[in-house]
């Protein structure tokens, strides 16, 4: 028998009367409540997977500093096809990024190109290994935040020098050195050899914000030397090539030729001096202008790590256009469930209207119904939380560059069931409406 109203329970006697009305309304109505949780699971299941995603490609690479980190763009152009306002290449020619690097207007700064090369060691019982490399510069190392297990950065001095040296990462020292402490030892790239100052710890931001054209996702760099001594030694360059100008370029690396293929990187102490550093590039570019090597008026353009990644677009369309699909698809899903619980509780009218007659007021039916659906709303999101790490493990077996990186952490674990509860409560509001206005004197009329 139904208690004759509500309003003199203490609340948590209220609310466990309203969790004992949903468990009996759930038992009556087995397959609907069942339709209305797989409904609010597959589209949280859905939304949380694609939205997992973005949230992943999206992230920042090195949150301690990236708003201190600035990507340098100059316009060393002709005037032919120049537009006002239009965009600078990415990436520096060689004279502009070494005499920005001797000015250090900065409190670090980086130039870098990507590389290759056959390496091997001495008495590592290895075959040459083909391996992708960084050509940089000194600061590189503590701008990035690059860990070190053993040894350490060369020395501005020794880039001045182009001394014979390199850092080695985790998987190059386990491949020639079984893992151990290898500084001091001896490499051979392309036949040059080279002596190891320190060995990397795991580093691998992901985004490879530092240099997007040699691989948006993971740092794959196993050998690190300095810029000048890569130049000296004629390595391989890796990575984008512009040659602009009217004059063919044979020797595309060499020092005063028009062709731009270098990241350049500055770290200031606080991303108030952005603007001041971004005056300074200006003056650079007028005063190249002045000596004949610019033709086009200052165009210039400095970003952090983040407005660097969203001018880049680092995460890709078909992602982006799968997020607006997965959130039409849970609205689709919302309506669904909207309709599913006006159905749920109409089918009680004269459940209710015995509660109303009986003292229940609306809003203690408009309560009742939203427990109701708050219990069916965490059903939905524990079962759209398993949906999801479904989603993601076969996200994970595409060939993707980004695929090993998508994994639910804890913001989106939180998301997922706060996206539950709410799409539920938004979904049930009307319904709960629509069950209150029964009005209890029809109900009486009709037993």
């Amino acid at each position: 028998m139904h208690r004759p109203g509500v309003r003199s329970l203490p609340g948590g006697d209220v609310f466990g009367y309203y969790l004992s009305l949903a468990l009996r309304s759930f038992r009556q109505h087995r397959g609907l409540t069942a339709l209305i949780v797989l409904s609010i699971a597959v589209g949280i299941g859905t939304s949380m997977t694609v939205l997992t995603v973005l949230h992943v490609l999206s992230g920042d690479p090195i949150p301690t500093k990236s708003a201190r980190l600035f990507h340098v763009q100059l316009d060393p152009e002709p005037a032919d096809g120049y537009q006002p306002g239009s965009e600078p290449m990415d990436l520096l020619t060689r004279i502009d990024a070494e005499t920005l690097l001797q000015q250090k207007r900065g409190l670090r700064q980086a130039m870098m190109a990507g590389g290759s090369g056959t390496v091997d060691a001495d008495g590592s019982g290895q075959r040459p290994l083909r391996v992708p490399m960084r050509h940089t510069s000194a600061d590189f190392f503590p701008m990035f935040d690059t860990p070190f297990v053993h040894g350490q950065a060369w020395s501005a001095e020794q880039d001045a020098g182009r001394a014979r040296v390199a850092v080695i990462g985790p998987a190059l020292n386990a491949r020639l050195f079984g893992g151990g402490d290898s500084v001091g030892r001896s490499v051979r790239v392309d036949g040059h050899h080279l002596t190891i100052v320190g060995v990397l710890g795991h580093w691998d931001p992901r985004p490879a914000f530092h240099d997007l054209g040699t691989g948006r996702y993971g740092a794959d760099d196993q050998l690190f030397l300095p810029f000048s001594t890569a130049r000296d030694l004629d390595l391989e360059h890796r990575g984008p090539m512009h040659c602009f100008g009217r004059e063919i370029v044979n020797a595309q690396t060499a020092h005063n030729v028009p062709c731009a293929w270098i990241q350049y990187w500055v770290e200031l102490r606080d991303p108030a001096q952005a603007p001041a550093f971004k005056a300074y590039l200006d003056a650079y570019s007028e005063q190249q202008r002045a000596a004949g090597r610019f033709e086009r008026p200052a165009n210039t353009r400095l970003r952090d790590v983040m407005q660097w990644l969203d001018y880049k677009r680092i995460v890709p369309g078909d992602v982006q256009l799968q997020v607006w699909l997965a959130l039409a698809f849970l609205l689709v899903c919302l309506i669904n469930t909207v309709g599913l619980l006006l159905a749920k509780f109409l089918r009680r009218r004269n459940e209710i209207g015995v509660r109303r007659a009986l003292g229940a007021s609306r809003g203690h039916i408009f309560r009742q119904c939203l427990v109701e659906v708050g219990i069916i709303g965490g059903a939905g999101g524990a079962l759209g939380l398993l949906l999801a790490l479904a989603g993601l493990w076969l996200v994970r077996q595409r060939p993707a560059a980004y695929a090993d990186m998508v994994h639910l952490d804890l913001p989106m674990l939180l998301l997922t069931f706060a996206l539950a509860m709410v799409t539920s409560v938004l979904a049930g509001l009307l319904p709960a409406w629509q069950a209150m206005q029964i009005p209890p004197a029809l109900q009486l009329k009709s037993q």
